[in-house]
């Protein structure tokens, strides 16, 4: 009997210690090592030093929340979001807000990364966004069919504006509300690019209008073509444009020339969504002016239909052509109706745009206003001989001894009109932009505003900027370097002297940009004069010699002998 239980007892006692607390548990046996041969428990002194045992693996927790015993808690229970309204008894924090009141993302409310938050403050025009942000902002730019008009699309009241019997504009053909519309903005006679060239598109006549940056070639299609119109109806005129700052500014020659009339326009480009877009083209619009890519994207969606249109303006052909777009344009060309009017307008009209030329008009009438590749004869220009490691220098000095209005300061590359917009911004002396194509569409258009509107007296830009800008009032334009397309520096200059007003062009230039100036003076067909600025303590190179040779290549050997002499270090002041 004894022996009974006292088996009993053994077998009771383990079960006992299987159900023991955690803490009075005997530890579990230490795990077997293996010897180099891999069998387990055979290690003896002889096999060498013992092996290592591996350290069990912590849970690795960080800082995710635990519970109140210490535990961590499941991370379904850790993201679980409170009701709406719900308040902690202590009286809750600013992380405990209810859902409808946190910062969503893409709001306003969302703090901004800290690069893009100061490039946005200093420059209004930083990249810093991505797919969010543009859905964001079609998203505010969407509304409602039922919506009522925009305000440009109202007809204003032409009653308070009179028109003499020798009003030019009306004698070029044009209707009484579109002449008063002219007259409205203060226009009192046409420039010679819209004299001759209203009549032609009145007629009906395809055209090929070249003339110099700045003497009106706008107006010169768009006040004929708002005529012929007459009142709105449907789509029936396209206006192409290579960028998006051009087509932008068309659209407002388009408000102001038709502000007497129901006209209705529509802008479309790239960089903003297509949610406003639609919905205009959805009310119907009479012109559309586009840049390429987008109308194409619209093509293809089915949203715009080019089988009606009776007037097509291919302006700046020549700025499309440096841009690769002429593919583009003959597809589009392609889908619009062959019964159309076609009206070709640029700056320069370079051989090889001949050929769309042929493609795309029927027994043109061709117009062209002065010299076809020179500056405009209110720009007065000149070149600024200067070491290339005084450019900023140089610059600097400009700007303090210049009594400007505005400035725009063109620059190669995105990356030098950041430097220089930094620069200037150090000064402290001035308020200045920036831009290019790396900044978002919407603070380009801040950017712009903010220059016509005085609110910056400087806009540092690169060629983006050359044709996209139509600013009557710019008083200075100046080259940081020789641009190395000739074209470039007719359409840069072009930005001062507009509208008959007078304008200065500076262009800094060093030994090495002597054939992009060479090939600047062949182009406009002239010599463009050199110059000194007074009191600035110029570094030495042959270029500021009184006695420089008029010879390029004399020129190009004189640097040579001055690189040689000085061995390369820092030159002597003049």
């Amino acid at each position: 009997m004894k022996s009974v239980i006292k088996f009993i007892g053994k077998i009771l006692g383990k079960e006992e210690g299987a159900s023991a607390p955690a803490d009075k548990q005997t530890k579990p046996a230490a795990p077997e090592t293996k010897t180099k041969s891999g069998n387990p428990g055979d290690w003896s002194p002889s096999d060498g030093p013992a092996p290592k045992k591996r350290p069990a693996k912590k849970k690795r927790s960080g800082n995710r929340p635990r519970n109140e015993s210490g535990e961590v808690r499941r991370e379904s229970q850790s993201r679980r979001r409170k009701p709406q309204g719900e308040k902690p008894a202590d009286g809750g924090s600013k992380d405990d807000k209810p859902r409808s009141e946190s910062p969503k993302s893409g709001s306003d409310e969302r703090k901004p990364r800290r690069r893009s938050e100061g490039g946005d403050r200093r420059r209004g025009g930083r990249s810093g966004g991505g797919r969010g942000r543009e859905r964001k902002e079609e998203k505010e730019l969407t509304f409602a069919p039922d919506a009522p008009n925009p305000p440009h699309w109202e007809i204003a009241d032409a009653s308070a504006v009179e028109l003499g019997e020798d009003n030019q504009f009306s004698a070029l053909g044009l209707s009484d509300e579109v002449a008063k519309a002219v007259t409205a903005m203060g226009y009192v006679s046409p420039t010679e690019i819209q004299a001759k060239s209203i009549p032609i598109v009145l007629a009906g006549k395809d055209i090929i209008g070249a003339s110099q940056t700045g003497t009106g070639k706008t107006a010169a299609f768009m006040l004929p073509i708002i005529d012929k119109l007459k009142s709105h109806g449907k789509l029936r005129c396209l206006v192409l444009e290579p960028t998006r700052e051009l087509a932008a500014q068309v659209e407002d020659a388009i408000v102001n020339f038709g502000k007497f009339t129901d006209i209705r326009e529509l802008v479309v480009h790239g960089g903003v969504g297509y949610g406003k877009q639609n919905e205009f083209l959805k009310r119907g619009v009479d012109i559309v002016v586009a840049t390429p890519g987008r109308l194409l994207d619209h093509m293809n969606s089915g949203t715009i239909s080019l089988d009606e249109i009776d007037y097509l303006v291919l302006d700046e052909v020549d700025r499309m052509l440096d841009m690769g777009f002429l593919p583009d344009v003959r597809r589009i060309v392609e889908k619009c109706s062959k019964d159309r009017q076609t009206l070709f307008f640029s700056a320069t009209m370079p051989p090889q745009i001949e050929s769309l030329a042929s493609f795309a008009l029927k027994e043109p009438e061709k117009v062209e206003v002065g010299r076809r590749f020179s500056p405009a004869d209110t720009v007065a220009h000149a070149f600024y001989p200067v070491a290339d490691e005084q450019r900023n220098e140089l610059i600097l000095a400009m700007l303090k001894k210049t009594d400007f209005h505005s400035v725009m300061i063109f620059t190669r590359t995105k990356a030098e009109a950041d430097r220089i917009f930094d620069m200037i911004e150090r000064d402290g002396n001035h308020k200045a932009t920036v831009m290019h194509s790396d900044i978002r569409q919407s603070q380009r258009t801040q950017a712009l505003q903010g220059f016509r509107e005085g609110k910056f007296e400087i806009i540092v830009a690169t060629d983006v900027a050359a044709r996209g800008i139509d600013v009557s009032d710019v008083s200075h334009v100046i080259n940081y370097r020789v641009p190395e397309n000739p074209e470039d520096y007719v359409h840069r200059i072009g930005r001062t002297g507009r509208a008959n007003k007078t304008g200065d062009a500076f262009t800094l230039l060093s030994g090495d940009e002597l054939e992009y100036a060479e090939a600047v003076e062949r182009f406009i067909g002239s010599k463009v004069e050199r110059k000194k600025l007074e009191d600035f303590n110029y570094l030495y190179t042959a270029m500021l010699d009184d006695d420089v040779p008029s010879d390029p290549d004399a020129l190009k050997k004189a640097l040579g002998r001055n690189r040689r002499r000085g061995g390369g270090g820092r030159r002597r002041r003049r």
